[in-house]
């Protein structure tokens, strides 16, 4: 039997990405999200959502370009610090993290990341403090294991390891939990 709860996607799992932008002094800056989606318009698009003030969104409203890269176990420490400090403060990027530049729009990329879309927004819709992106998918940086045509579905998600979150936590792709929002960044 199912019964109405209040308003939540608490079980709606989420993969998290980390967007790469530039600041104004040409520094790089990350920040963590995972309100993303896909579209189908011309070509296949990616929809993002940023519903409060962030470095990042500044970036993005200012330079219509990002990088999205997808969020693995490996990478989840990083993220979440990125998720959790803020792009206001100048020692943001006082951490090692490799970077490199995007290979057709000017955006930063986490040399790490396996999986990365460089993206141009075309569209954005605000509504009630919230920037609703729809973006043209310029590139996808991918590593070679991932560009195996003979490899399966399920061995190239092995060899990701997406991370995932649900109600304040982490998740692996097979569902153990990873640590608490906030906990990850502590391993850095």
């Amino acid at each position: 039997m199912k019964k109405s709860i209040p308003v939540s996607n608490s079980f709606c799992p989420q993969t998290l990405f980390v967007y790469g932008t530039y600041n104004s002094d040409g520094k790089p800056d990350f920040g963590l999200f995972c309100w993303v989606s896909y579209y189908w318009g011309e070509t296949l698009g990616v929809m993002a959502a940023i519903c409060e003030d962030k470095r990042t969104r500044d970036n993005i409203r200012a330079n219509g370009v990002f990088s999205m890269g997808l969020v693995t176990e490996e990478l989840l420490s990083l993220a979440d610090y990125f998720g959790g400090k803020s792009g206001y403060d100048a020692d943001k990027l006082d951490i090692p993290a490799g970077i490199e530049k995007g290979r057709i729009l000017h955006v930063p990329v986490l040399e790490q990341c396996p999986w990365t879309f460089e993206l141009e927004v075309d569209k954005t819709f605000r509504d009630n403090g919230a920037d609703i992106y729809l973006c043209k998918i310029r590139n996808v940086l991918a590593d070679e294991a991932l560009c195996d045509e003979t490899a399966a579905a399920e061995e190239k998600l092995s060899i990701l390891r997406p991370a995932r979150t649900v109600g304040g936590t982490y998740f692996s792709w097979d569902g153990r939990a990873l640590g608490k929002w906030g906990e990850p960044r502590n391993q850095l």
